[in-house]
């Protein structure tokens, strides 16, 4: 294994600019959180519409979509942390390098 975090890290380095990473974190961070707002909204209807005797396929259908929408939020969101960090990270090494 290389001194320098292990094969393939150099060539991965090159092949994603910190300014990428930065771009991405911006696009992704506002849109994991509307979609964990919607899916929190969506899943809260369902349990309201289970609560005032709605049919069951609906608020079923409704929670499902809602628990879904949360996932996938939260994984578009965890995606945007991770390549904050990976920014901040390549900004500080190329800092402390020169």
């Amino acid at each position: 294994m290389a001194a320098d975090g292990g094969p393939g890290t150099r060539a991965l380095g090159a092949l994603t600019a910190p300014d990428d990473d930065l771009r991405a974190w911006a696009r992704l961070a506002p849109l994991g959180l509307v979609l964990l707002g919607a899916g929190t909204c969506v899943t809260g209807d369902a349990a309201v519409g289970r609560g005032t005797g709605a049919s069951r396929r609906r608020w079923v259908l409704g929670g499902t979509v809602g628990l879904l929408l949360q996932g996938a939020g939260l994984s578009v969101f965890g995606e945007a942390v991770k390549r904050r960090a990976l920014h901040d990270v390549r900004t500080s090494s190329a800092a402390g390098a020169a």
